[in-house]
């Protein structure tokens, strides 16, 4: 099974649009993220600001952090490499990322 992690900035929630300035993009990657799930993708997403020692424990999204800060987030880990940075990716790109044929609900 394909694991994607989502290291995302310090938020008050995943969706993100409880905040001063609420990025549209959010909800959208909720929703590829729950698909990729029901595809069978083991999603794991981590806040800034609830799980600080998920981000600290992952020596590559340390390393970003130390040398970025967080405008390097959010980051999408799969399999222990960095696959996205800075931004959140299109379902079509998270499909690629698990290894989902392109045909199967994109």
């Amino acid at each position: 099974m394909t694991t994607l992690e989502i290291f995302d900035p310090p938020m008050c929630c995943s969706t993100g649009v409880c905040g001063p300035d609420p990025d549209p993009r959010l909800p959208q990657f909720a929703g590829d993220l729950a698909w990729l799930a029901s595809c069978g993708v083991r999603v794991v997403r981590y806040n800034l600001a609830h799980e600080p020692a998920a981000f600290v424990a992952n020596p590559h999204v340390k390393h970003l952090l130390d040398r970025w800060g967080p405008s390097c987030l959010p980051l999408v880990v799969r399999e222990d490499t960095i696959a996205a940075r800075g931004r959140y990716p299109t379902r079509r790109e998270l499909a690629r990322m698990a290894g989902i044929p392109s045909e199967e609900g994109l």
